[in-house]
This record gives structure tokens, C-alpha cells and sequence, in this order.
């Protein structure tokens, strides 16, 4: 039997949580069975590079607004290459599949929501185009459960949408001495390292926790704050912030990290502040490594994380109640290393890489028409 050739389609595969899930699936989906192709609305990126077969990307360079050019980019593509689904993710992308698919009658479409709805999407307009290009797809899936009931809860059929839990890799992130690798890294070898792990975007709250990290470094002189990361709407706002801060000598912007496995271990917490993520990609690999991860209640945190086992959740919407967590989290070091503990502990039970790897293939079959 040939193999089944899956279309995925984004803006890009600049560095973010939803393109290191693709690039992950895509790399571990039987190479007997799946070829996976991408199709870059906008531009590539720098993940182009880690997947098996970087030749199956195309780029459209779509220019800003809507573009008919690109709906036939999509179209004919999927055409050349004989794709047997296409995988959209997200609203954007998704408008792009299902004109290109002839709204889904020319190949099935299968739809990925990453995240709750931001900004105007959660206008009753982008409601109802939403609503309609559902029409297209044979499926939805989420990355988590509480985003497959919120967007139920928004109105959207239950019996098309089912969740499929990102999953991480557990021996690639996994604890090792904080110190050495602190030395590799050139970052002190002592204090409370806290980390962020992602893209410049408003919704990741960086500039929330440079205040916040303000004020606990005034009460904890050892306290050190890590960003990992680059490029997004809010990179100069983030690094004036960084420099203006007056506990800048304890900030460290480590830039875009290709791999970001040390970086995660270097840290003592992770804060994930965002109100906006599925189920966020850098908390799990944090967890992995040991770290345990300080989250707000509004995401699929709550799924992977409990409270005060293994993570801490709290409603994290102001820098006083940020810094105040925080300093309540690092005041009691020996629980916090127990607390990263547990929390390795749960993702290698709950949330391992092969089992999402086996629910993407099971859902490509089941779209696509091919055999279990």
C-alpha cells in the first residue's frame, strides 16, 4: 500500500509551540507508512531544517490580506503532490485549506486549534466564519480537553471535534546537574533561576513578568530571570523592558535557542503566565527536565499540572499576584526540587510522545480513508 501524504498548513515554521509540534509528529510518524508535506503560507522558517525531508516545504510568500494567488498555491500544490488530507492549523490557514480544497470535496480536511481565541477571533463575525469553514473539515482536534470543551462551549459541533494531547520527549528533556550545564551555558552556577521559554507575542505575557520579576528580585537578591526566545510583535517592548529594569544585571536574554534542552535545565521554575495557550509545548519539556512550571489556571495547564504536586497554578493576571506567587514558590527550595521531581514523574506517565504520534496516525487513517 502507498504511503498517505498528509499537507500541512501554516503561515510559517518560524520557531513556536504549534511548528514544534508538527516538526515532531512529522519526524516520528512511520516513514513506511505517512510522507509528510508542509506548505508555508507566508514564508519558511527555521524549522524547516529538523524536519525528515525539508524538500516537501513550500513557500507561497503570501503577501499581507487575504490572497486568491495563494488559494490556488494551495490547491495546485496539494494537487502535484497527490496529498490525501490537508492539516491547517489555526484560523488563517484554515480559510486557505478549505478554499483550497474545494471546501473540502477535492481532499478531506483535517482542522488544528492550538489555542483559545484571541483578540477579534472570538467576535461573533470570526465566530461565524469559523462556524462555516468548520462546514469543510471531517474533523477538528485540539491539543487538549479544555480546548475541545471551549470551543463546544463557543458553539462548534462536539461530534466533529476530539482532542488529541501534545505529548513530549522525555529522553531528550530530562534532568541533569543544574550546575554544569549552568557552566555551559555561562550563567552563574548559584541563585533561583526563573525561566520563559517562547515567541515575542503579546499573549506570553513578557513584559508582565519582567514587572513581577522586578519585585521579587528586590526581595530575593539571588533570583535570576532567563528568556529564551526571539523575533514576535513585542521583541523591542521586551528588551527595553529587559534593560531598563533595575535588576537587569539579573536578566538574562539568551535569544533564540535551536535547542533549547540546557536552558530548560538550567532553571528552577518555569512561568508560563499566558492566558492563551491549548496545552503549552514549554511546560511539558520543563516539566521532563525536572523543572516544575508556575502556570495560570485559564490554559490546559490544569491537565498536565497539580497544583502543588507537581506545578503550581494560580490566576496569574496582574504583576502583584505574579511576583507574589513567585516569591511564595521560591521561598522553599527543598519543595520545589521535590516538586520538579513529581513533575517528571507525570509527564512520562501521562504524556508521552508515542502515544501522540499513534493518535495523529489513527486520525490521518480515519480523515484520509485509508485502513487502520
Amino acid at each position: 500500500m502507498r504511503r498517505l501524504r498528509i499537507l500541512h498548513v501554516v503561515f510559517s515554521l518560524e520557531p513556536g509551540g504549534m511548528e514544534n509540534g508538527i516538526v515532531n509528529v512529522a519526524r516520528r510518524l512511520p516513514a513506511d507508512e505517512f510522507e509528510v508535506h508542509v506548505c508555508c503560507l507566508e514564508r519558511g522558517g527555521a524549522f524547516v531544517e529538523r524536519l525528515p525531508h525539508p524538500e516537501n516545504v513550500v513557500v507561497l510568500n503570501k503577501p499581507p490580506g487575504f490572497s486568491l494567488r495563494a488559494v490556488l498555491g494551495v490547491a495546485r500544490h496539494a494537487q502535484r503532490i497527490g496529498a490525501d488530507l490537508l492539516h491547517p492549523h489555526n484560523l488563517g490557514p484554515l480559510t486557505y485549506a478549505a478554499l483550497g480544497s474545494g471546501w473540502g470535496f477535492w481532499k478531506p480536511v483535517l482542522q488544528g486549534e492550538h489555542g483559545v481565541f484571541q483578540g477579534d477571533q472570538g467576535s461573533p463575525a470570526r465566530l461565524r466564519q469559523r462556524q462555516r469553514l468548520y462546514r469543510a473539515c471531517r474533523k477538528v482536534h485540539t491539543v487538549s480537553e479544555s480546548l475541545r470543551r471551549y470551543l463546544i462551549e463557543h458553539g462548534f459541533p462536539a461530534e466533529k471535534i476530539t482532542a488529541i494531547l501534545n505529548g513530549v520527549d522525555t529522553e531528550r528533556f530530562q534532568p541533569v546537574d543544574k550546575a554544569a550545564v549552568r557552566a555551559q551555558l555561562g550563567l552563574p552556577a548559584q541563585g533561583q533561576f526563573i525561566g520563559i521559554v517562547g515567541r515575542f507575542d503579546p499573549n506570553k505575557k513578557h513584559l508582565l513578568l519582567i514587572e513581577a520579576f522586578n519585585r521579587v528580585a528586590a526581595q530575593l537578591p539571588g533570583a535570576r530571570l532567563v528568556i529564551v526566545g526571539d523575533k514576535g510583535a513585542e521583541k523591542d517592548k521586551i528588551h527595553a523592558a529587559a534593560q531598563a529594569s533595575p535588576a537587569r544585571d539579573h536578566i538574562h536574554l539568551a535569544g533564540f535557542q535551536a535547542n533549547p534542552t540546557p536552558w530548560y535545565q538550567a532553571l528552577d521554575l518555569l512561568a508560563a503566565p499566558s492566558i492563551f495557550e491549548g496545552l503549552s509545548n514549554a511546560v511539558l519539556e520543563a516539566m521532563a527536565c525536572g523543572v516544575p512550571c508556575l502556570a495560570h489556571t485559564a490554559c490546559g495547564n490544569a491537565e498536565v499540572i497539580t497544583s502543588g504536586s507537581d506545578g503550581f497554578l494560580a490566576a496569574l493576571d496582574s504583576a502583584d499576584a505574579l511576583a507574589a506567587e513567585l516569591h511564595r514558590v521560591l521561598a522553599n527550595p527543598p519543595e520545589l526540587a521535590a516538586t520538579g521531581q513529581r513533575a517528571r514523574a507525570r509527564v512520562m506517565r501521562d504524556f508521552s510522545m508515542d502515544a501522540m504520534v499513534r493518535n495523529y496516525a489513527r486520525i490521518y487513517r480515519e480523515v484520509a480513508g485509508f485502513p487502520a
